[in-house]
């Protein structure tokens, strides 16, 4: 039975129909995908069934006492509202009964007086009677994994990305039966990413998301709803399953289309040559000949354009980093790194949000100045960055206007040349858009501009910072097209899997303090890498802790390791036992809500420490270890 139906749902703007006649349900359990181009209407459609928004035609039907929350793409908190406010704004029983419970913890602390104490037996005795414990437990366990800790603070302090996390836990810890996610991914680091997966894959919510995110879609969704010219098209599986599909439902109407194509001809001729005088069936044949006409000028999606720009030659020398340092009052961010960039490379950059990704690549393109270390770049290197920081431009310039000002016409790499409109085109800027001001433009329109810019420069070394944000799957297609053309040096950054899989041949891996790992490799081969260490690591901590003397006697016959590295060995080992330990005793602190507020905040920070050191300190206990045996 359908959670929620929407039937004949029709939705305009301005001139543009947007869909028409769109119906489709929402049954328990389903994990649902919406797909379509940037401008097709998806977020509207979110908006409506979310009920934030009125469709033209249509309604939308739910059952009794089905729950929907909605996590925008960019979200909005009221002014002055705190973390704490804007984590319990629902009104859900549940979590009404946790924002009091946490509420009166937190008066209780601050000042311990009867009347507080009163509130916060109240409080308690509330959560005994609704058994919200363990709902108490998983919201905490959700505030941690997305590194939410200080709920005192003031919205208005956070950043962009700060603000999508709260968003995202706000809409999680609500007792919704139905989720509605616009980009969840945006602004989660890979870490975040794969478990929220596993968070929504394990849970049994409804969702319907929309994302770019086309791993996300494969681990995630069981079905695909797509969204083209209007019209909806529903696939029983997950992307893989829909991008096989799709190619087989856009053959069968090319087929379709070159009959009518044919038949059109046919009729049109008969239209031109018929007699004034109009029989019934002659009128019939007339009415039917608009239909034809229209089936056979609809349009149909062909293959990706194919975009090969012209390519500023790089020569021999590229660009040398010698030691480099970088710190940020005392956070490490950078720490004696060395590099030599070669012709080609394809480099991804990986880590948790704050280790310095973004910061590496303002050094490598002079923006900032490093502490000590040095950067030697070669004469023929034209640099490209696309930044995070966004595109600079005047907000009564036409897009059409900014593109010129970078070239009137970009030369192919087959000596052809084509208009800055058709580039435009190219990637989802239609006419209209293009006469625009680029201050009308949507942040996500924006930084699609300022990545058609950088590319029209025709770089040779190319570095992008999260280039996939606020890019359908189309767009994304065609950007990977072109980039897989690219024969320049390209550096990216991305928490975007499938696109660091498909594009990069090896990994810059941001461990935290400084410290950066080379890893020659895609993305998925370094986790599963990774993966296997860490069970090597957890499998040698247990058997040297069963059989102790005998491994270390061996190790020592076969590599002799030094005496400082086997007593590192053994310190590092006691650590990483003490660390888990603590690690447990946290975590069941936390579950068992033996913590007051204040106390849970520093307990949080402390586990986010904690599972970086033991990450951190295996990794050097494996390195040893393999010089042990």
């Amino acid at each position: 039975m359908n959670y929620l139906l929407a039937e004949n749902l029709s939705k305009s703007f301005g001139d543009k129909q947007l869909f028409s006649n769109l119906t489709f349900g929402i049954e328990k359990g389903n994990k649902i995908a919406l797909i379509s181009k940037n401008g097709a209407g998806k977020t509207s459609l979110l908006e409506i069934l979310a009920g934030t928004e009125e469709a033209d035609e249509g309604k939308v039907i739910l059952r009794n006492g089905i729950h929907i929350a909605y996590l925008r793409q960019e979200p909005s908190f009221p002014e002055n509202a705190t973390v704490f406010d804007a984590l319990f704004q629902s009104s859900d029983a549940m979590v009404s009964a946790v924002r009091d419970y946490e509420k009166a913890m937190l008066h209780h602390y601050l000042a311990d007086s009867p009347q507080q104490q009163r509130l916060l037996d109240e409080a308690t005795q509330q959560m005994d009677r609704l058994q919200a414990w363990d709902y108490e437990s998983r919201m905490k366990e959700i505030l941690g994994k997305l590194q939410i800790t200080n709920i005192e603070q003031n919205v208005s302090e956070l950043s962009g990305g700060q603000r999508k996390k709260l968003a995202m836990a706000s809409v999680l810890i609500q007792q919704a039966d139905i989720l509605l996610l616009d980009e969840p991914t945006n602004h989660l680091d890979i870490v975040m990413i794969e478990w929220l997966e596993d968070f929504l894959s394990s849970s049994n919510l409804s969702i319907l998301v929309v994302t770019h995110d086309r791993y996300f879609l494969d681990n995630v969704c069981d079905t695909v709803l797509e969204l083209d010219n209007g019209e909806i098209y529903r696939y029983q599986g997950n992307y893989t399953y829909f991008v096989e599909k799709k190619a087989e439902r856009l053959e069968l109407q090319d087929v379709e289309q070159q009959k009518m194509k044919s038949l059109y001809e046919k009729e049109l001729d008969w239209i031109r040559r018929m007699p004034k005088a109009r029989t019934t069936k002659s009128k019939a044949r007339i009415s039917s000949f608009d239909h034809i006409k229209e089936a056979a000028s609809k349009r149909v999606e062909k293959d990706l354009p194919s975009l090969k720009v012209e390519y500023n030659r790089i020569g021999g020398k590229i660009m040398e980093i010698h030691n480099l340092h970088k710190k940020f009052d005392k956070l490490n961010i950078v720490d004696d790194f060395t590099y030599t960039f070669k012709r080609g490379e394809r480099i991804g950059i990986v880590g948790r949000n704050g280790t310095g990704k973004s910061t590496l690549l303002h050094l490598l393109e002079g923006k900032l100045k490093p502490d000590a270390g040095r950067i030697v770049i070669g004469q023929t290197v034209v640099m490209g960055h696309y930044s995070q920081g966004g595109l600079q431009a005047s907000p009564d310039k036409r897009v059409i206007d900014i593109v010129k000002d970078v070239a009137e016409v970009i030369r192919m790499e087959n000596k052809s040349e084509i208009s800055a409109s058709q580039f435009l085109r190219q990637f989802g800027f239609n006419y209209q858009m293009q006469m625009n001001y680029f201050g009308n433009l949507s942040g996500g329109e924006k930084r699609r501009l300022f990545l058609l810019l950088t590319l029209m420069k025709n770089p040779n070394f190319l570095m992008l910072d999260e280039p996939a944000n606020d890019l359908d799957i189309y767009t994304l297609n065609i950007l990977e097209e072109f980039l897989l053309d690219y024969k320049g040096c390209l550096v990216i950054v991305s928490h975007d899997r499938f696109f660091m899989d498909k594009l990069v041949d090896h990994l810059f891996i941001f461990e935290g303090e400084g410290k950066i790992k080379d890893f020659y490799g895609n993305y998925t081969q370094y986790r599963a890498h990774s993966d296997k260490l860490l069970a090597e690591a957890r499998k040698k901590a247990k058997l040297l802790s069963d059989d102790k003397p005998k491994q270390k006697s061996e190790g020592q016959k076969k590599l002799k390791p030094t005496f400082k590295q086997v007593k590192e060995f053994e310190t590092l080992e006691k650590e990483i036992n003490d660390l888990e330990s603590e690690k447990e005793e946290i975590g069941t602190k936390m579950s068992n809500s033996t913590y007051n507020n204040q106390e849970l905040i520093t307990a949080s920070k402390r586990l986010t420490e904690i599972i970086g050191l033991i990450e951190e300190k295996s990794m050097m206990w494996l390195e040893l270890g393999e010089i042990m045996e």
